[in-house]
């Protein structure tokens, strides 16, 4: 009795099919069924969840590095240009600073070089006056000394010119030298 119950009952469905084996076996499919989804489905679905957030997580992380990355390599780039432009503004100046720097120096020169010349045309008007005034002294020692020979001898016109012509050359003479 027990094995019809077991083995299904005398009612056959089909030639050697029994009713009792197919509800037992689908009894036994079932119980199956629940036990895998309870024991296995759950954490199997639990850990194929954490593992789709984990990838989205590192899709996630990933998109954020390259975005970071994007702008630290927009940053050098300004930055680079900045220090480009800083360094031809530095140039820049210095070429200024140099060329005033010139200017300048031009500028002193030709001034030193007016003083210096102002120096000289004045050292040489001194000399000038220092030679006319020895001249002066000399024209009037030959005077005193023409004065004497005239009073020691008495000349005509013509005589006191020709003294007068052979002292000034005398004295061209002695300048010459």
């Amino acid at each position: 009795m027990f094995s019809h119950l077991l083995f299904g009952s005398p009612f056959v469905l089909t030639e050697g099919l029994y009713t009792g084996n197919l509800l037992f076996t689908a009894f036994c499919f079932i119980i199956l069924m629940g036990l895998i989804k309870h024991f296995a489905w759950g954490p199997l679905s639990e850990m194929m969840d954490k593992r789709a957030n984990k990838i989205a997580n590192d899709i996630n992380s990933a998109e954020k590095s390259r975005q970071e990355a994007e702008k630290l390599a927009a940053q050098r780039e300004e930055a680079l240009s900045k220090s480009q432009d800083d360094a031809s503004a530095i140039v820049n100046r210095a070429k200024d600073t140099a060329k005033q720097q010139g200017e300048q120096i031009v500028n002193s020169a030709r001034t030193d070089a007016q003083s210096i010349k102002n120096s000289a045309q004045k050292e040489i008007e001194q000399e000038r006056k220092d030679a006319l005034a020895n001249t002066k002294d000399d024209v009037a020692n030959l005077s005193i000394e023409i004065a004497s020979k005239i009073i020691q001898k008495e000349l005509k016109a013509d005589d006191q010119k020709a003294l007068i012509d052979s002292y000034i050359e005398g004295l061209g003479k002695q300048n010459a030298r």
